[in-house]
């Protein structure tokens, strides 16, 4: 388990909710719906979602305590509609509770996906839908490939013997798979790429620092300033910053919108069945 600092993250995590405000744009809500909003993380797009949805309500779920008790504190004034669940969506166990389930920038977290996905289902009415957002295949090559090869210097090394990342970045085509098997019908799965800026080094070292947990916190934290400092440094000399002094990293979004097997509404997103 990750001890996470939402505030920093908050700070430093606009490319997320960038594209998480994308992602509302698309999501053709009922003002009636009930919704899951799965790796809630700060709480602050859960409650746009609240906002949405005047005769309906939002849960958020996420695993970390820190991000649950931060959004209560900071994202749930002036909405009776919206509720925080400290809660892994592994451990999911409500049934036919949901009319959508919503996540951005969350679920490569997960490593197996099948029974997370059932998992969803379950939560799900018999019209239910999905729509996530997550990193894919290819996600942050740069910065992973930088990073995977200081680590394997001193003094890092040490700290980094039989290492492997938890991220799960799929591609469309085996998540596509996966989608069907846990009985959804895809209508649209694809990998989307999309460019993150972040502003001079303490914006580099500020997205780093609040979500390269699994590199960081395997650092003691006397050095996690300066393991953060030498990834940014090593990332500049072979990735400069453009003319106005910002880093970019390319991205590569899976973005998943299915609906349960035998759902008839029709009411995709996309309106692009596969």
């Amino acid at each position: 388990m990750y001890c996470w600092n939402p505030g920093d993250y908050a700070r430093h995590s606009e490319a997320q909710k960038k594209w998480a405000r994308e992602l509302l744009g698309r999501l053709s809500l009922r003002e009636d719906e009930r919704v899951l909003d799965i790796g809630c993380g700060d709480g602050s797009m859960t409650a746009e979602i609240a906002r949405l949805l005047p005769e309906g309500s939002v849960v958020g779920i996420d695993s970390s305590p820190e991000m649950i008790d931060f959004a209560k504190k900071h994202s749930m004034e002036g909405l009776d509609n919206l509720t925080f669940l400290c809660c892994d969506v592994r451990d999911l166990a409500l049934s036919r509770e949901f009319d959508l389930a919503f996540s951005n920038a969350a679920l490569h977290w997960v490593a197996d996906h099948l029974p997370m996905l059932q998992r969803v289902r379950q939560s799900l009415r018999p019209s239910g839908r999905v729509l996530f957002q997550m990193g894919g295949k290819g996600n942050a090559a740069t910065v992973t490939e930088t990073m995977h090869r200081l680590i394997l210097e001193e003094p890092w090394r040490p700290f980094f013997e039989d290492f492997s990342p938890p991220y799960r970045f799929y591609g469309a085509e085996e998540y596509q798979d996966l989608v069907r098997a846990a009985g959804f019908v895809p209508v649209r799965v694809e990998l989307i790429p999309k460019a993150a800026s972040h502003k001079g080094r303490e914006g580099l070292s500020g997205w780093i620092r609040t979500t390269w947990l699994p590199y960081t916190q395997r650092v003691p934290a006397k050095m996690r300033d300066r393991f953060v400092a030498e990834v940014v440094a090593r990332y500049e000399r072979e990735h400069p910053r453009d003319e106005e002094g910002c880093f970019h990293v390319m991205m590569m979004r899976l973005e998943v919108e299915a609906l349960i097997a035998g759902n008839r509404r029709g009411r995709s997103v996309s309106e692009r069945p596969l």
